[in-house]
């Protein structure tokens, strides 16, 4: 075709222009990692033993550029010394006012009235909540000094199940079976039946009351030990899932008192594994069905915590664990895993270094709340709003949803 006869589409100034003008670069930018200041108190109430945080975890969290400020003895009930701490980055502190300074305070136990007489303003406290050894008067001088709290029960993870409770729901489980096992023996006041039984002997029998994550964990020590194990639990659908994590055939069967009654009869242990998500523990056994259990069985009521599920129940001690009543053994310690404290101070603190390690990278534990769902979940008081409904409830205190709080980031 001849140039002459070709037509020119005219094309506007200013979109041609434009390529020859330089063009921002749009870069991703990263969010500031934050230097948290983590104290960790030595445990002076409720015979606990367990610390926080291992050595190898606050190795890790220095390593990130973290300050972590320890009292002086406050792992030495779980077997480690400050010199393990102080050489992996940790300092030690010989007062306690020094530790309640840190912005983000971690605690094996809950809080206390005298000890937040030495937290300051704003500060975010990750502890145990235990219902029974809470207050009114805890709580409301938390709002007062706008501390930001967190239960450990209540934190969740990325799949939705609670990881603090869940791992030492295992250790309570396993715990319960072993300490029956003791409590059996005539040496410590028991029938002097061994749970496995040998040759032409038969082996104790054990009733667990709940199939929950303690349950599933009592069963499978229980069955690993040779003993004759009933479930009982009015979720069927628990039922059918301990059977097939266990992957065996057993004797289930749902709450109906008389068949508690009756299997209780001939029991040499019984064990409590229920538990309530809002408020106490279900009582399921009546005194006089404990009436009827033979003299020198063993009751472990793991659900102490929550009241307990035996109406003869009353809450010890690791001082003195048990007490007889009926003629039965009663075992009631209401934190059964700081009997091994070793292994539940790993397994706490295998859960909130990653956590913590998370924080620090957004810029630290109040900024990850925006994030976080699961985290959110187990903050029940933020900066003088109780964000908890049942405690709101409970003590008839003005009740504030943390994610409009979230929403709208009011401080």
């Amino acid at each position: 075709m001849p140039e002459s006869t070709k037509r020119k589409i005219p094309i506007p100034k200013s979109l041609v222009e434009s390529r020859y003008v330089p063009q921002a670069e749009m870069l991703a930018i990263e969010k500031k990692q934050g230097s948290m200041f983590i104290g960790i108190p030595k445990t002076d109430m409720m015979q606990e033993n367990r610390v926080v945080m291992v050595p190898s975890a606050v190795a890790i969290l220095a390593g990130y550029g973290h300050r972590i400020i320890l009292e002086a003895g406050a792992g030495e009930k779980s077997n480690y010394i400050d010199h393990r701490y102080s050489e992996v980055g940790g300092e030690i502190s010989y007062t306690k006012e020094e530790v309640y300074k840190a912005n983000v305070l971690l605690k094996a136990t809950p809080i206390t009235l005298d000890e937040l007489d030495l937290m300051p303003p704003n500060q975010i406290v990750i502890s145990p909540l235990t219902l029974p050894a809470f207050s009114k008067d805890v709580l409301k001088k938390i709002l007062e000094k706008r501390i930001i709290a967190l239960s450990m029960e209540y934190i969740q993870d990325d799949g939705g199940t609670f990881p603090f409770v869940r791992v030492l729901s295992e250790i309570a489980g396993v715990s319960a079976v072993l300490t029956a096992g003791e409590l059996l023996a005539a040496t410590n006041g028991g029938k002097g039946v061994l749970l496995a039984g040998v040759s032409g002997v038969p082996s104790a029998k054990i009733v667990i009351l709940g199939a929950g994550v303690v349950g599933e964990s009592a069963t499978r020590v229980a069955l690993g030990l040779g003993a004759d194990v009933r479930i009982f639990d009015n979720n069927v659908h628990k039922l059918m899932r301990l059977k097939h994590h266990v992957g065996r055939q057993l004797n289930t069967s749902t709450m109906n008192p008389y068949q508690v009654a009756k299997e209780l009869l001939n029991a040499d242990v019984a064990i409590g594994a229920l538990h309530s998500k809002t408020s106490r523990a279900p009582v399921v056994v009546t005194e006089a069905m404990v009436m009827q259990m033979k003299a020198g069985s063993v009751i472990i009521d793991i659900s102490i915590d929550q009241g307990g599920c035996f109406e003869t129940s009353e809450m010890t001690s690791h001082n003195r664990p048990t007490f007889t009543k009926h003629g039965v053994i009663h075992y009631c310690v209401p934190n059964i895993a700081s009997k091994v404290p070793r292994t539940s101070s790993i397994a706490i603190s295998n859960i909130l270094m990653p956590l913590l390690v998370a924080a620090g990278k957004i810029g630290g534990l109040e900024d990850y709340l925006y994030e976080h769902h699961g985290l959110r979940n187990g903050v029940y008081a933020y900066k003088g709003r109780l964000t908890n409904n049942y405690l709101s409830r409970r003590y008839d205190l003005k009740y504030t949803d943390l994610d409009l709080l979230m929403t709208s980031r009011t401080s």
